[in-house]
């Protein structure tokens, strides 16, 4: 498996899912998703449009987010439909370990 710095800029890879063989975690910046399972309603919208298929189901459920593929992008809370407190999914802060 190969790091996003052992990929050449500018390469198209032809490989369907290769964003589940490279590490897409290096690039968020700054904030990434928080899952609470308990207000999640499990209507997979997250799933269908998350870019880097970051998001985890288990038994037919939402259980949470990988952060080795998720980029930060926000995709996934926008397009969560619930819209009561608390929410599903909220973008955090990242805390940067030194």
């Amino acid at each position: 498996m190969k790091d996003r710095h052992e990929i050449i800029p500018g390469v198209v890879s032809n490989e369907p899912g290769s964003s589940l063989k490279n590490s897409t975690s290096n690039y968020r910046r700054g904030q990434k998703p928080e899952f609470n399972g308990s207000t999640c309603i499990n209507c997979f919208f997250c799933w269908v449009f998350c870019p880097e298929n970051a998001i985890i189901v288990e038994h037919e459920k939402v259980a949470g987010i990988n952060y080795d593929y998720c980029k930060g992008c926000g995709i996934c809370v926008n397009e969560c439909p619930v819209k009561r407190e608390p929410l599903p999914l909220i973008m955090v802060d990242e805390r940067v370990e030194i």
